[in-house]
């Protein structure tokens, strides 16, 4: 099988893959539907595809199970999805998180995600400097009074 390179909802459905299956050891089309809530034949043309990319293996009728790639990724995924919320959370960003985080994770390179590594890195060994930084934003919120709700970002469902 040929590799095939990922869509967000791919990224999406690799994602949960890989939580129900760290959990539970394998993965059935009716746990993935409940978790990303998603009609069962959702999940099947998703489930056909991640198999024919080698993703994951899948015999109709059967338990889905992750490839060794399948699993690099996933755990990639879920290290990224959770390592932006921490990160968010660190600078004191409470609302939308789980939005915003969705909005942007899939534009990320693995080096970009490892900036946010070095940075959450640094500010918990150093929270003095985290302090100084947390400083340096009270007072100087952007969009400094502009009205900006036109834009994209300001769709998800939190208060400002």
């Amino acid at each position: 099988m040929e590799l095939k390179m990922l869509t967000e909802s791919m990224e999406d459905y690799l994602e949960m893959f890989y939580r129900i299956y760290s959990r539970q050891g394998y993965v059935r089309p009716i746990d993935l539907s409940a978790a990303i809530g998603v009609q069962p034949s959702s999940v099947t043309r998703m489930i056909q595809k991640l198999h024919e990319a080698d993703f994951i293996t899948y015999e109709k009728y059967r338990n889905i199970s992750l490839t060794p790639v399948g699993l690099q990724y996933g755990q990639f995924l879920v290290w990224r999805d959770e390592t932006l919320k921490e990160f968010l959370y660190l600078f004191g960003d409470q609302a939308g998180i789980e939005e915003q985080v969705e909005g942007i994770e899939h534009y990320l390179t693995p080096q970009t995600m490892c900036i946010f590594r070095n940075l959450l890195s640094f500010f918990k060994a150093h929270p003095q400097e985290l302090e100084g930084f947390l400083a340096i934003r009270q007072g100087r919120a952007y969009p400094d009074g502009h009205e900006l709700g036109l834009l994209r970002a300001w769709l998800f469902k939190h208060s400002q």
